[in-house]
C-alpha cells in the first residue's frame, strides 16, 4: 500500500461535477467541492425536497441550519445532474446503491471517474460499493472514498482528512484536488478492496461500543472494544485478500476510533438505543437515518463462519440483534473466551 497527501492548495480548472444522493455526506461533499469553484450539481430522488433545498439553501433534513453554496445546484432530474460530468461522487445507502448506478450508467461518457462515499456491503451479496461501480458501469474509472468524516464536523469546518483509494493514479491526484481545502486534507491509496472494506467493517463495532456506554461501562471498556476491534478487521482483511497494513490509517483504526466514540455515528445510536432495551428495528425507525451497520452485520457473520475467521464481537453482536440473545449473557461468553495472544503483526521477519 501507498499512501501521498496533497500539500498545495492549487485550484483544478473548473469541472463539471455531479454528486448523487441527499444525506448529510453528500451534502457535506457537495458544499466543499461547490466551495472550491466547481460546476456541482447535487442529485435527490425526491422531487419535492430537492426543490426546497434549492429554494431555501438548506439540506434541513440532515444537515439543518448549515447554508448551502449559493454555486450548488440540487435537482431530481439525474440526467441534468450528470449530463457532461467528469466526477460523479455517489453517496446512496448500500440497499438503493446499484439501482442508482445502474440508471445513471447510460448518461455517463466514457471514462468518468466514479467515486463511492458509501460505507457498507450490498444486501444478501458481499459486494461492495466499488465492485457494483464496475459491474453497472463498464468503462468508468473507479475510485473509493473513505475515513473519518461526519458531514457535520465537516461543514463546521473542523480540521478532517480522509483517504481516497484507486489504482487509478491520476484520479487520486485529480480527487486530491477537487476536495482539498483549508480544513480538509486528502491522503491517497491504492488499496481499495482495504480501504473500502475498513469502512464497512467499522460501523458494526460502533453499534456495540454505543452498547456499553448505554449499559454505564466506562472508559476502559471503550478502549477494549475499539482495539479488539481492530484486531477483528485485520484478521477478516487478511482471510479476504486485503491489506490489514491499510487498517491502521485513516480509513482504519481512524474511522474506528470516530464512528465508536460519538453519538454523531448512527451506528453508535443504534447500539445506544438497544442498550438502553429498546427493540433493533425501534432503534433504526428512531434514528430515522440509514444505519449500515445493521445490515453489515449479518453480511460479515456469515463471511466471517464461511472462512472460519475469527471474530467475537460480530459473532456476539448478531447474537444480541438477531438471535434474541440477552446483553448480560453475551457479556458473559465474551468475557469467558480464550484469552489470545495480543499483537498478530510484527514488523520482525
Amino acid at each position: 500500500m501507498t499512501q501521498t497527501d496533497v500539500s498545495s492548495s492549487a485550484p483544478e480548472s473548473r469541472l463539471p461535477i455531479a454528486i448523487l444522493g441527499g444525506g448529510s455526506f453528500g451534502t457535506a461533499v457537495a458544499n466543499i467541492v461547490a466551495g472550491n469553484g466547481h460546476d456541482t450539481r447535487q442529485w435527490m430522488r425526491d422531487p419535492e425536497r430537492a426543490a426546497t433545498c434549492m429554494a431555501e439553501r438548506e439540506n434541513k433534513r440532515y444537515l439543518p441550519g448549515v447554508p448551502l453554496h449559493s454555486d450548488l445546484q440540487i435537482t431530481a432530474d439525474l440526467e441534468q445532474a450528470v449530463r457532461g460530468c467528469q466526477i460523479v461522487f455517489v453517496a446512496i445507502p448500500s440497499q438503493s446503491f446499484r439501482e442508482v448506478v445502474n440508471r445513471a450508467a447510460p448518461m455517463l461518457d466514457p471514462g468518468t471517474m466514479l467515486i463511492s462515499l458509501t460505507k457498507g456491503v450490498e444486501h444478501d451479496s458481499f459486494h461492495l460499493m466499488s465492485d457494483i461501480l464496475k459491474e453497472e458501469a463498464e468503462g468508468m474509472r473507479v475510485g473509493v472514498l473513505s475515513g473519518p468524516n461526519f458531514a457535520k464536523e465537516i461543514v463546521a469546518g473542523h480540521y478532517t482528512a480522509t483517504v481516497i483509494a484507486s489504482e487509478d493514479e491520476t484520479l487520486c491526484a485529480t480527487i486530491q484536488k477537487v476536495l482539498h481545502s483549508e480544513t480538509f486534507r486528502v491522503y491517497s491509496s491504492n488499496d481499495v478492496f482495504g480501504v473500502e472494506l475498513a469502512g464497512a467493517l467499522k460501523n458494526i463495532y460502533a453499534i456495540v461500543t454505543g452498547m456499553a456506554v448505554a449499559l454505564g461501562r466506562g472508559q476502559n471498556t471503550t478502549s477494549l472494544l475499539i482495539t479488539r476491534a481492530l484486531a477483528e478487521m485485520m484478521r477478516f482483511a487478511e482471510a479476504v485478500g486485503a491489506d490489514p497494513m491499510t487498517f491502521i490509517g485513516l480509513a482504519g483504526v481512524g474511522d474506528l476510533i470516530l464512528t465508536c466514540s460519538s453519538d454523531l455515528s448512527r451506528n453508535y445510536r443504534v447500539g445506544y438505543l438497544v442498550g438502553k432495551g429498546k427493540k433493533l428495528d425501534e432503534a433504526v425507525t428512531e434514528i430515522g437515518q440509514v444505519a449500515e451497520g445493521v445490515n453489515t452485520v449479518r453480511l460479515i457473520k456469515a463471511k466471517a463462519d464461511e472462512l472460519g475467521v475469527y471474530m467475537p464481537l460480530v459473532s456476539a453482536i448478531h447474537a444480541i440483534l438477531f438471535e434474541g440473545t440477552p446483553i448480560p449473557t453475551v457479556i458473559r461468553e465474551l468475557m469467558s473466551g480464550a484469552q489470545t495472544f495480543d499483537v498478530a503483526y510484527s514488523a520482525k521477519s
